[in-house]
């Protein structure tokens, strides 16, 4: 008699169809305290996909702070089962000072397309209560696409605020999730 698979990850498991599409999903959440621009404060300039945007507070955050991007990054990262952004990328590390999030997700891309897969469509939800990312959506979808190879019309961006309960209702946070979906 054949004995059991000790894996955890292969007990309790049905067979995969053979004619199942090979999918994966992933989910990335990301969320920064936003602080006072200098001189008043110790906020980053607040850019939310690749797009500067006008406020007079800003991500305190080790990298420039993109929330949108670390997001997307974590999302790609959980897809194929892969360490999140905090451990691919660690905050204590001197090089991620002030680091471009879009490498964030041009590396997380390669462990992707190294994993045999790629990305077919994007939905990320932005909580800003202020500067409503509206008027910068089309800009915001541009940058996604350009970065992943997709085209736009794959990548969906939705603004949302908080009605002013908790602290990103109240301007003080920035929130952001996204869910990506793979094709190998």
């Amino acid at each position: 008699m054949p004995e059991a698979d000790p894996t955890p990850e292969k007990q309790n498991q049905p067979p995969t169809p053979p004619d199942a599409p090979d999918l994966r999903i992933g989910h990335g959440y990301d969320l920064h305290r936003l602080e006072h621009l200098a001189p008043d404060g110790p906020g980053k300039p607040l850019i939310v996909g690749g797009v500067p945007l006008e406020h007079d507070r800003g991500p305190l955050a080790h990298s420039d702070g993109d929330a949108l991007y670390h997001a997307v990054t974590d999302a790609l990262l959980g897809a194929i089962a892969h360490p999140d952004i905090g451990q691919l990328f660690p905050d204590s590390e001197a090089a991620e000072e002030g680091r471009d999030s879009s490498e964030y997700i041009a590396r997380a891309l390669e462990l992707v397309t190294d994993s045999g897969y790629r990305p077919i469509s994007l939905d990320a939800t932005v909580v800003l209560e202020r500067p409503r990312i509206g008027p910068h959506k089309d800009q915001i979808r541009a940058n996604l696409a350009r970065l992943l190879g997709m085209d736009v019309g794959r990548v969906n961006v939705k603004g949302k605020t908080h009605e002013a309960v908790d602290a990103v209702g109240q301007g003080l946070a920035i929130e952001v999730h996204c869910v990506v979906l793979l094709s190998r």
